[in-house]
């Protein structure tokens, strides 16, 4: 990403050099949003007295137009209950420069202050921000607009059109562009922009919205509005509001059904969590201790950018969760060879990451991430449930051998065919169980044995190192290493082989450090984690016989960590009608029907069906 740099007029407006033109009104970048944007869109009459209300903007600058909006939001007391705020902008400021240009605004303090104490890393892709309890919520795509808003899934109520001038940057105007704004658009959505440009009003136009001139602010002599009247087809990815009851059933007590429990809650959902064993984090995630980092690849692949979202989704809402042991002490993922270095590198230099996110590390010959770190799961787990409050009831030592759909209601029966509990909304959240609840036709899932190796603390490791396998820097006096990758291998039990491994990845990782370690006289643990072939975890809808109202949030493999934050955040806004956390690709490449829409496809093109409707 190529940050804006920071320029003024004599007369103190903010300053676009690479595009020549202001980032607001010289007669005053406040007054033009309230008059332009939030009047121009009838706010704040229009949210008033709503669960949710969503504005979608077109170019967030240094995000005058949020802190204006967060402002009159804070300041009406028939306020909606949530306001989602998307924005997306190609040439984001640095933070050192946000202080710079909110000093000018001394009335927006409070707000931009907490805005910038939570400025993202400058990499590209979905930040989701929260403020006011959760309350209010920036979702921030970082990009060009070109491919940041055929992206986004989300149902407008109302569109700030902005950015720099039709004159200045065509392409941000272009007719192709703007139809988006007809598939994004709720219905009954307005629209407000500074710009009257007859390119602009045919192209709005032609996009489903009937549109009125207004007397202008300052020196511009009019202003456009514009309401909704033709519905353009939406896309299967775009969500809508949802009218069913708040009350969701969890199957599962590890790191996935603790997260989603956590951001169900937060809305105001009634949950029951259900765990077949006698207490919280008795599987994978009752591991000792887990890492988590992004992933980096040249072509910043599908599977690296999902990693990049979950990670830095984690580092925005970890610090929130009290009681939780973690520790971004840094990862290093060591090269194997010469050709995987220089890939390494060869992927930094082609994507320009900002060294708080990835940087090379020349002399040990690998990529460190030094925000990356360890966590324990367990901690996680308890802090979510904890986080979840009145919201959520845990009912533990009860299995569910079978799912039955009786009208809207789900129903969990044990194995005597009683009913444990019953709810509109089931998630899916056990693992490897998930395909016996809720057979998925296309979908191989495999459970993979893993072998943790419990060593003393090793001696002057600081920072987690990677390298066909991990080594944990001392955690309580203990070390973790492993962790062996056994596919389809049933065996629960310890096995000195597993530890033989352990200690020899160690060795190419950390030379000499398992010296004098028996493998027949170490602790460990034996965990099955849940993979499908793309290694990409299941999460979303998932397409069922007897009916709707069944989610999924499985298959995390050896990332759980890393995935259950999001994938917990992605669900909940699935079931709420909200802006979804990621671009729509991304939600794609992890939606549970993947595996069914890749087949029908190869069938159609080998020509043995037609495509499903």
């Amino acid at each position: 990403m190529i940050p804006a740099r920071l320029a003024f007029t004599p007369d103190g407006t903010p300053y676009s050099q690479e595009y020549g033109d202001l980032y607001h009104s010289a007669d005053g970048g406040l007054a033009q949003a309230r008059q332009v944007f939030l009047q121009g869109n009838g706010l704040p009459e229009r949210w008033r007295g709503r669960r949710l209300f969503t504005v979608l903007e077109t170019g967030f600058g240094f995000g005058l137009s949020f802190l204006a909006t967060w402002r009159a939001w804070r300041e009406d007391a028939a306020r909606c209950e949530r306001l989602h705020f998307v924005s997306i902008e190609k040439h984001p400021f640095q933070t050192a420069d946000l202080a710079v240009l909110y000093a000018k605004y001394p009335q927006l303090q409070s707000e931009a202050t907490q805005l910038a104490a939570s400025w993202p890393m400058l990499v590209p892709g979905l930040h989701r921000l929260e403020f006011e309890e959760g309350k209010l919520v920036l979702s921030l795509f970082l990009g060009d607009v070109a491919e940041g808003l055929p992206q986004l899934a989300l149902s407008a109520d109302a569109i700030f059109l902005d950015g720099f001038a039709p004159a200045k940057n065509p392409q941000m105007w272009a007719p192709p562009l703007l139809r988006h704004l007809g598939r994004l658009a709720a219905p009954q959505a307005t629209l407000a922009t500074w710009s009257v440009a007859a390119p602009v009003r045919s192209a709005l136009q032609a996009a489903g919205f009937a549109l009125d001139k207004r007397p202008g602010f300052g020196a511009k002599k009019e202003m456009l509005t514009g309401r909704l009247h033709v519905r353009l087809a939406r896309d299967s990815t775009s969500t809508s509001n949802s009218s069913q009851a708040k009350v969701a059933l969890v199957i599962g007590a590890g790191v996935a059904g603790a997260a989603v429990c956590e951001r169900l809650a937060s809305r105001g959902w009634q949950v029951t969590l259900l765990e077949r064993h006698a207490a919280a984090a008795t599987e994978a995630s009752g591991n000792h201790a887990g890492v988590f980092h992004p992933i980096v690849t040249p072509d910043d692949s599908l599977f690296a950018r999902c990693t990049r979202a979950a990670f830095l989704h984690l580092l925005a809402r970890w610090p929130a969760l009290s009681a939780l042991q973690w520790d971004r002490c840094g990862v290093l993922q060591l090269a194997r060879d010469d050709t995987e270095q220089a890939t390494q590198q060869r992927a930094l230099e082609t994507l320009g990451y900002p060294a708080r996110y990835a940087q090379f590390d020349q002399a040990q010959g690998g990529l460190w991430f030094p925000q990356a770190g360890w966590v324990r799961p367990r901690s996680l787990v308890a802090a979510w449930i904890s986080h979840s409050g009145k919201n959520l009831k845990v009912q533990f030592n009860s299995e569910v051998a079978e799912l039955v759909k009786s009208r809207e209601t789900w129903l969990a029966l044990d194995r005597h065919g009683e009913t444990i509990a019953a709810a509109p909304v089931v998630i899916l959240a056990n693992a490897a169980d998930a395909l016996r609840l809720s057979p998925q036709k296309a979908v191989r899932l495999r459970r993979v044995r893993g072998q943790m190796t419990l060593v003393p603390t090793i001696e002057g490791l600081q920072h987690v190192l990677l390298r066909g396998g991990m080594a944990l820097p001392g955690v309580d006096g203990v070390s973790v290493v492993g962790a062996s990758y056994d596919i389809d291998d049933e065996d629960p039990q310890l096995r000195a082989d597993s530890h033989a491994g352990n200690l020899a990845r160690l060795e190419l990782m950390l030379p000499g450090a398992a010296r004098g370690l028996e493998p027949e006289k170490l602790d460990g643990r034996v965990a099955f984690r849940a993979v499908v072939r793309d290694r990409l975890p299941m999460i979303g809808a998932l397409e069922d016989p007897r009916g709707g109202g069944l989610y999924g949030a499985y298959a995390y493999g050896s990332r759980g960590l890393l995935w259950a934050g999001l994938g917990g955040e992605l669900l909940a806004s699935l079931l709420e009608g909200e802006p979804l956390p990621v671009e729509r690709k991304l939600a794609a490449a992890v939606n549970p029907g993947r595996f069914a829409l890749r087949a029908a496809r190869r069938m159609t093109a080998d020509g043995l069906t037609s495509a499903p409707a």
